[in-house]
């Protein structure tokens, strides 16, 4: 049987205005304005040809009518909203869509994917390789992971990890005609460039951090540069130079062996890894199972790098 009934909208912008006895404050929940509130609650008087508000100079009264159907509105829209809120809990499996910057996919996340998997066998994740800002609006991606300071506003925030910048090398550059021993014997070898590491930051390049531990006649401009530090590390994997580079990245080849840090001299950053999602009510299932995950991996990695 068909439901005859009117606008949505209407019936929500007099619920809103109902509890609150306040068309502004309904406005503010709703995130309209008062104007349109007003506008709804007109168009449902005049669908049921009958006034539900009393309107005053400074405020509004509910007449007998609006007393009436308020609290059966109200305990329809609790209903609704549990119903929402059953479907939404069914998706604890399924897929589970992760945009990331590809060298943190490639580097950090990707080595981990089977941890995970083994964990929450029911979700499939879904990977997004790109450095594209998500709008989760749209509601293509579930979580994304971003580099920077933090601060993300409008979204809930956890922070992953800390970064750190220092030389690294493959362990094949302690051997050779030139051994790799101290920043000195740089001279002797390739420089790798990262470019992707944010211009104009605090975030050293080899020429801050050349003169920085005294070593300025070493020409800093000198070695091929890369635009994503995934292709920097291989070719510091390779043994084809000596990379300065992010360490939280780097940390899953320095933990094989693949690479090393020749001398030790770290610099700390302003910047990290962080988690974000929309700051839209509890977490579903899926995207907490993910997060708990997550922090759980970077506490671990915290603990390898110590």
């Amino acid at each position: 049987m068909s439901r005859r009934l009117p606008p949505l909208n209407a019936l929500r912008a007099f619920e809103a205005a109902g509890r609150h006895l306040s068309f502004a404050k309904a406005a503010d929940e709703l995130a309209v304005t008062p104007p349109a509130v007003s506008h709804q609650v007109k168009q449902l008087e005049d669908w049921l040809g009958i006034a539900l508000f009393r309107r005053m100079t400074r405020k509004v009264a509910l007449t007998e009518e609006g007393r009436a159907a308020l609290p059966l509105l109200s305990d329809a829209f609790d209903r609704l909203s549990d119903a929402v809120e059953r479907v939404r809990a069914r998706e604890e499996t399924g897929a589970l869509t992760v945009s990331v910057a590809p060298s943190f996919a490639a580097r950090w996340l990707v080595p981990r994917v089977e941890r995970f998997r083994e964990a929450h066998p029911d979700i499939d994740l879904r990977i997004s390789a790109n450095i594209d800002i998500v709008d989760f609006r749209a509601g293509d991606v579930d979580v994304a992971i971003r580099f920077g300071r933090g601060g993300y506003a409008r979204l809930k925030v956890d922070k992953l990890l800390s970064e750190a910048i220092a030389p690294l090398c493959s362990p094949r550059l302690l051997q050779g005609k030139h051994p790799l021993r101290s920043p000195g014997d740089l001279v002797h070898h390739t420089l790798l460039h990262d470019d992707s590491l944010v211009p104009g930051s605090a975030i050293p390049d080899w020429r801050m951090w050349l003169r920085i531990n005294g070593f300025e006649k070493i020409d800093a401009s000198r070695g091929p540069r890369f635009s994503y530090s995934d292709h920097a590390l291989q070719a510091a994997v390779d043994g084809h130079g000596v990379l300065l580079g992010r360490l939280a990245l780097a940390q899953t080849d320095l933990n094989a062996g693949r690479l090393i840090r020749p001398f030790g001299r770290e610099i700390p950053t302003e910047f990290g890894y962080y988690l974000v999602r929309p700051d839209a009510g509890p977490d579903r299932p899926r995207v907490a199972a993910f997060r708990d995950w997550i922090l759980a991996e970077a506490r671990l990695e915290g603990s390898a790098a110590a």
